[in-house]
């Protein structure tokens, strides 16, 4: 079935594919450039640090649902483990963990999806094999460090959190940037707030999966059209759910990840940076956001800090 014409369309408008070269692997993140992480610097005025990532434990957000994505299983290898022959010798305690590395708060790689035969820049999808990603890999990101921007659209709206299946469009994202007083500019990292986080504090976790709100195909045009570097929320897809066409699923990722080059993350924890930004008014902020270097992998985990 032939994808439709909104989609071909918008896909063709924000196409980033060798502005930065052939060979680019980075996308996006080429905007991030010295004066931009200096211009990160000088949003800090407090050195009040916010940790944006969900804790890593078996009960986290996963529920199945996604075929590997599981929830990290903690395991002991040593414990009080002895290396010498008396009891005042040496001991130790070590541990091993196994998880998906998109089970909690993770960025996605532009090796993660990919549509008819292509990845980012018109790379060939046979880059990734079973033992990961020759191309594309997260591993390629070396720092993500930038102005990150809080838009609270949740809040903007005048609700605590968006209703599930509310599609994020563009003038939202205008409406949460002037509540905040904030213009977002290129190599921003830009922090979409739906409020649905919480209901994962509630111990609801089915209902914080799916239905979802999130980015819509809207919303896509605008990150093209300020250049941001990379783009996050606080939902288990990333954009709405469900979809806003049947039969198109998840056309957000593609058209971030495919075509423009633009790296997406997901369960960000941003409860208590967006309590603070409505507290003194400043929703711009250092922020640091590095993925776990994973060679190969087309996702990886990350705790984003947030410094005002």
């Amino acid at each position: 079935m032939a994808l439709p014409r909104e989609f071909t369309d918008l896909a063709r408008e924000i196409n980033n594919w060798g502005r930065w070269g052939d060979d680019d692997e980075l996308g996006t993140l080429n905007l991030i450039t010295p004066e931009v992480v200096v211009r990160a610097a000088e949003c800090v005025k407090r050195g009040e640090s916010f940790p944006l990532g969900l804790p890593l434990h078996a009960d986290g957000p996963q529920t199945g649902v996604m075929p590997g994505r599981i929830n990290p299983i903690h395991l002991m290898t040593q414990v009080n483990q002895r290396y010498g022959k008396e009891p005042e010798s040496f001991h130790a305690s070590d541990d091993a963990v196994v998880m998906g590395l998109q089970c909690a708060t993770h960025w996605d790689a532009f090796s993660h999806v990919s549509y008819d035969g292509r990845l980012y820049n018109g790379i060939d999808v046979d880059v990734i094999t079973a033992g990961g990603a020759t191309r594309l890999s997260m591993d390629k990101v070396k720092t993500l460090v930038s102005r990150g921007v809080l838009l609270d659209v949740a809040r903007a709206k005048g609700v605590d959190r968006l209703e599930p299946g509310y599609c994020v469009t563009g003038s939202d994202l205008d409406a949460a940037a002037d509540m905040a007083g904030v213009k977002v500019e290129s190599g921003d990292i830009v922090l979409i707030r739906t409020g649905h986080v919480q209901l994962l504090d509630a111990g609801d976790k089915r209902a914080y999966g799916y239905p979802s709100p999130g980015v819509g195909m809207d919303a896509v045009r605008w990150f093209r059209m300020h250049d941001i570097a990379a783009v996050a929320n606080d939902t288990l897809t990333f954009e709405v759910m469900p979809g806003e066409k049947d039969g198109l699923f998840l056309p957000v990722h593609l058209l971030d990840l495919v075509e423009m080059g633009l790296i997406q993350g997901q369960n960000f924890d941003l409860e208590a940076l967006a309590a603070d930004c409505e507290s003194d008014g400043v929703y711009a902020f250092l922020l640091e956001a590095t993925p776990d270097p994973f060679v190969g992998a087309v996702g990886a985990p990350v705790q984003p800090v947030a410094v005002k």
